[in-house]
């Protein structure tokens, strides 16, 4: 296969740059891949690239983006940072993937077992990933299913998942509170945006339909949230 050109890029919806994170996704899962010449792949993209999607997610060794959805070179634009969290540099990066590059779909990617979950879980404080943590723990006083204050903790994997899903859900509503260019994209249906979460496990990507933002309807409704 080879890598995008701007041609085939610009003829992705986001709609089918979902479609074609969830294929990929299955032959993850079932152990196939797309056959891919790399060095071919090098060549094409020396003078461009035309990633159709932005992914953001955790820098976890086992949630590479490339690998998760089977993706080869200039396919997606991946920023990986502990915690899946969003900052105004992360926003900025996913406006240039957008804007300028011309990526169709925002994925903001948890996963299962998350240590920086765990972290913001235990109040962890520790130098300058305290900061990082605190990002975090909007999601942690947001969950209220467990009411027991004795499992509200990293040793409830309930609880941690929860706060998981929580978190990632939280990081799509703060991009679009945040970003007026990628609002107003959304709201002419250039692109989306989505929220999933990756299961170590089993390799399954569960993208939370409910978080998807495609046109003005939805950032109206995700504002009201």
């Amino acid at each position: 296969m080879k890598a995008h050109t701007a041609e085939t890029q610009a003829s992705i919806t986001p709609t089918r740059a979902l479609g074609i994170l969830k294929e990929g996704n299955q032959r993850f899962v079932n152990n196939l891949k797309t056959n891919r010449n790399l060095l071919q792949q090098v060549n094409d993209t020396r003078d461009g690239q035309w990633p159709f999607a932005v992914i953001l997610s955790c820098i976890d060794s086992r949630t590479s983006s490339e690998l998760i959805f089977d993706q080869g070179l200039g396919d997606v634009f991946s920023i990986r940072i502990a915690g899946n969290i969003v900052n105004t540099d992360i926003i900025g990066s996913i406006e240039f993937a957008c804007k300028v590059a011309g990526s169709k779909l925002i994925v903001v990617m948890g996963h299962s077992q998350c240590g920086a979950i765990k972290g913001a879980c235990n109040h962890i404080e520790m130098g300058n990933l305290t900061e990082l943590l605190s990002k975090i723990q909007p999601a942690v006083y947001q969950e209220t299913v467990t009411t027991d204050m004795d499992k509200r903790n990293s040793s409830n994997e309930i609880f941690v998942e929860n706060v998981a899903a929580l978190n990632v859900k939280r990081s799509v509503k703060t991009i679009i509170d945040r970003s007026y260019i990628l609002e107003q994209m959304i709201e002419k249906g250039e692109i989306a945006i989505i929220g999933a979460k990756h299961d170590l496990e089993s390799g399954y990507v569960e993208f939370y339909e409910e978080t998807m933002i495609s046109n003005k309807t939805d950032v109206k409704s995700q504002m009201s949230y």
